[in-house]
Formats: C-alpha cells, sequence, structure tokens
C-alpha cells in the first residue's frame, strides 16, 4: 500500500510538466477516462482536458489584446487626421470669396456702383460659406430678453422696455455648432 502514494505522486508530478496537448490526444484520453473505472486515470483525463482549454482561453486572450491595440491604433491615426485637416471643408467653403475679392480689384475703373454690387455679392457668398459650416449670427431685435450665454452687455442705459431687453447691437455674434464662438455685443436696459 505504501508503494501507490509514492507511484501517485510521481503521476502527478510527470503530468504537470507535460507540454501542450493536441485536440487528438485529448480526445484519446477523454475515450480511455470512460473506458476505465481508475480515478487516477479520470483525473489525468480532466487534467489534459483542463490544459487543453487553458491554451485556448490563452490564445483568445492574446487576439483579443491583439485586437484592442490595433482598434486604439486606428482611432489614435484617425483623431490625428480629424485634426490635421479639421479646416478643410471651411477653407474650401472660403475660396470662392476669395476669388471674388481677388476678382473684384482686378478690375480697372471701377465705378461706386459696381464696388458696392461686388461686395454685397461677395458678402452674400461669405454668408453662404458661413452657413454650410454651421456658423449662425447672434443678432438679437431690441425688445429681446438678455441672455447671457449668447450676449455681452457693454453697458445698461435707461429705456421704455422692460428691464433686461436689448435695446441695440452694437457688434452681431456667432454661434459655430450650438457653441458660441463671440458673444453680441448689447446695450441693455436698466432695472427699474
Amino acid at each position: 500500500m505504501s508503494d501507490h502514494p509514492s507511484n501517485t505522486t510521481q503521476s502527478n508530478s510527470q503530468t504537470t510538466s507535460q507540454p501542450a496537448v493536441s485536440p487528438e490526444e485529448l480526445e484519446a484520453a477523454a475515450a480511455a477516462a470512460q473506458a476505465s473505472t481508475d480515478p487516477l486515470a479520470d483525473a489525468q483525463a480532466e487534467l489534459v482536458n483542463l490544459k487543453a482549454q487553458n491554451a485556448d482561453l490563452a490564445d483568445q486572450y492574446l487576439r483579443a489584446q491583439a485586437d484592442v491595440q490595433n482598434a486604439r491604433r486606428r482611432a489614435d491615426d484617425e483623431i490625428t487626421k480629424a485634426r490635421k485637416f479639421a479646416v478643410e471643408g471651411f477653407a474650401d467653403s472660403l475660396l470662392p470669396v476669395l476669388d471674388s475679392l481677388e476678382a473684384g480689384l482686378a478690375i480697372p475703373n471701377v465705378t461706386i456702383e459696381q464696388i458696392r454690387e461686388g461686395s454685397e455679392a461677395t458678402l452674400r457668398q461669405l454668408k453662404s460659406a458661413l452657413e454650410r459650416n454651421k456658423v449662425a449670427e447672434i443678432n438679437p431685435t431690441a425688445g429681446t430678453k438678455f441672455d447671457p450665454h449668447h450676449h455681452q452687455a457693454i453697458s445698461v442705459v435707461p429705456a421704455q422696455q422692460e428691464a433686461n431687453t436689448v435695446v441695440t447691437v452694437l457688434q452681431k455674434g456667432y454661434l459655430i455648432a450650438d457653441r458660441v464662438l463671440r458673444p453680441a455685443l448689447v446695450t441693455v436696459t436698466a432695472p427699474k
């Protein structure tokens, strides 16, 4: 009986140092485990099965890590490109405005009416380019409630309007995609 425990110890130390198991060996071990009723054979078959599962999970883990690293690298590349070329569309929208200004300045002997017409056409082009790029005016009318998020009060003046309303706009403000680029400079009514 004393031989049996030492044999078990020797068998266990031999199985822990075995290399990775192929699927064929796994099937053979599983078939042998089913055929035998020996607890040692059952334990060895289970060990082989667990080693195979461990190797498979380790492989899956390494592949998942590689996928995450590749996704992170692609995202970093996209962010770099987005930052580098963010103004490309906006600049493209402004090129016709630049062309119009240069063409207007190249005409000799221009009348005041022609300058005015050219300036108005160029201003329409510029406004259109800004609208296409989601730049909107902040131009409150007189009597509009003062909004500190969109307006900047330059002075407070006495007026017949309700308190804290816009009296005049000194300079238009602008939004870009719902974010204030520049607040409108306004005068507001004094509290009563």
